[in-house]
């Protein structure tokens, strides 16, 4: 073969003399499917990838030099929470006029170019209005809106929920998805450790799930228990027998073998010290079913703690209510609650009891820090330094704190757990069926509220600290968790991939730099190494700084990509 002749046919030279919006030069592409990176430049043109190759002698609009950098596609997060039920509009919600809300800089600055909104349940309704105001006000990053199903059945059993749902009322809340899915949804979200979700039985969520199938949805669920027990349970209070976190595997292995769906079983964990190492267990039951061909994946977020572990309060909160408050007429100080009870006997030994199970559930007593206290010498240090300075059990430290802090706040001070281990952490993170979500909703470095870091270093920190730096999983084994994987779990067919034809949502990032900066005595800090960041061609990060730019789009059932069908994706769900 000529050399003319390799010239022309070389890939990317019938696009090399062309004219783009936005050229990407000298990057090395990591395309989201897991293969080894390659040196390419990457030619956009009216929110689209158009040519990948070697554009030598191509012209752009703008052109962004990525040498020595990766080039990768924008990062899903399948779990956000910039967006729920429970918001209230001009909140830490996206549904505002305000531009550090809605330009999401805090998930865009990881990244991140499409998120999924409304889960554990939770959905505004209808969904028509929440998806009518997101389009007409603008937002950073594209957007998909899940149905809660916890929401639905509040709607049909209004207070009344604290028990299973009738044959008619399961047909309504069906027919309320149905209406969801019509108006944007794109899929259904469970909260089964919540209000209300926590009353409802695997047949009543299989059938709403069954909704999803036609128009080839997909139901994500915080299950029922992610540990030994769920969290409202109390062994002096509540029977034995509570669902653990392989009964609520096995359940979303059950809903997606009967209904045919995707299921995803979100932030997957092995949570409490005495539940450390099941992870294992979780996943072959996982592995189990998907060879035997259930649709079933996992996501996680990449750190040793959890969101509620950011409130831990020792003390059950039964134990800091007094009869008052208990009647609805007012709540006595929990301190002064917690002395009263604890002077009866009996009382004071199921407090204990509840105590010493807390204090395992969130980690042990090594693995509980604290971070705000009135003792101010006590802060950063964990609750077992304090009880061995204190010259007690760890038990009694918890009630002390309570005693000699804040009389007014529950737990006398902010504790944090980290109940989670670091090798169930990298198990699941090395699985490649989980794909990383965040968990983490909208923050700004002007709000005075902690957050948990999560929000700001998921995607990095993933890519840095557990592919780059400790070769959990390959780098590109990563992208592709953050990628084309949650691109398949939601049907996009275009998104997800450097690649021609492909939504121009891209990320330009210095693997070198790349830090997740925020930490939880600071988290309000946005992380070093991404340097650009398109949503459908527009920048949303450049050169490492926000433009505060609002390119992103409602996605809908009907913008998931040419051939949106089911059988489009099978081969690459495997």
């Amino acid at each position: 073969m000529s050399a003319a002749l390799l010239a022309v046919t070389a890939p990317g030279a019938v696009h090399a003399q062309e004219h783009y919006d936005v050229l990407i030069r000298n990057g090395r592409v990591m395309d989201g499917t897991g293969n080894p990176w390659f040196a390419a430049d990457v030619g956009v043109r009216d929110g689209r990838i158009v040519a990948v190759g070697q554009l030598g002698g191509a012209t752009a609009e703008r052109v962004i030099d990525a040498t020595g950098k990766y080039v990768a596609p924008g990062f899903i997060d399948i779990h956000s929470h910039a967006d729920d039920g429970s918001a209230r509009i001009g909140g830490a919600t996206i549904r505002t006029d305000e531009v550090k809300r809605k330009a999401m800089p805090n998930i865009v600055a990881q990244g991140v170019t499409t998120v999924v909104v409304n889960h554990d349940g939770r959905s505004p309704w209808p969904i028509a209005e929440q998806r009518a105001l997101l389009e007409e006000q603008g937002i950073g990053a594209n957007t998909m809106l899940m149905v809660g199903h916890g929401s639905v059945r509040r709607r049909v059993m209004g207070n009344d929920f604290m028990r299973l749902a009738t044959d008619g009322e399961v047909a309504e809340m069906r027919a309320l998805v149905r209406q969801a899915l019509t108006e944007g949804a794109v899929g259904i979200s469970a909260g089964l450790e919540y209000v209300p979700g926590r009353w409802s039985d695997v047949d009543e969520v299989a059938a709403l799930v069954a909704e999803l199938e036609p128009v080839d949805g997909v139901y994500i669920s915080h299950e029922r228990s992610e540990g030994a027990d769920p969290m409202w349970f109390w062994p002096s209070q509540d029977e034995a027998g509570a669902p653990t976190l392989l009964d609520a595997v096995m359940e979303t292995i059950e809903i997606s073998r009967r209904s045919g769906v995707r299921a995803v079983a979100s932030h997957i964990k092995a949570k409490g010290a005495h539940y450390w190492g099941s992870s294992h267990a979780a996943i072959q039951l996982i592995q189990r079913a998907r060879d035997q061909g259930v649709r079933v994946w996992a996501d996680q977020y990449p750190y040793p703690t959890s969101g509620s572990d950011g409130n831990t309060v020792l003390i059950p909160g039964w134990a800091l209510q007094d009869e008052d408050a208990r009647s609805g007429d007012g709540r006595g100080a929990p301190a002064e609650v917690l002395r009263a009870n604890l002077s009866e006997p009996e009382t004071a030994a199921m407090i204990r009891r509840d105590v010493a199970h807390e204090i395992r559930r969130r980690g042990g007593a090594d693995r509980v820090v604290i971070f705000e206290h009135p003792m101010e010498d006590l802060v950063g240090l964990s609750l077992q330094e304090v009880a061995d300075r204190w010259a007690l059990d760890p038990v009694e430290t918890a009630l002390e704190l309570q005693l000699r802090g804040d009389p007014v706040r529950r737990g006398g001070g902010r504790l944090r757990g980290f109940s989670m281990s670091e090798d169930d952490v990298e198990a699941y993170a090395a699985v490649p069926w989980v794909a990383t979500a965040s968990d983490g909703g909208l923050a700004h470095p002007d709000d005075p509220r902690s957050v948990h870091p999560r929000f700001y270093g998921t995607f990095p920190r993933k890519l840095a600290w557990y592919a780059r730096d400790r070769s959990v999983l390959t780098v590109e084994a990563a992208v592709r968790s953050m990628t084309s994987l949650p691109a398949v779990l939601m049907g996009l067919r275009d998104r997800g991939q450097v690649r021609e034809g492909f939504h121009a949502d891209l990320v330009v990032f210095d693997l070198g730099e790349l830090r997740d900066q925020a930490d939880f005595f600071d988290p309000h800090r946005y992380p070093s190494g991404i340097d650009h960041v398109l949503v459908g061609g527009e920048a949303v990060v450049e050169n490492g700084e926000l433009t505060w730019a609002l390119p992103g789009r409602v996605l809908t059932l009907d913008d998931r990509g040419q051939s949106a069908r089911r059988t489009a994706t099978d081969a690459q769900e495997r």
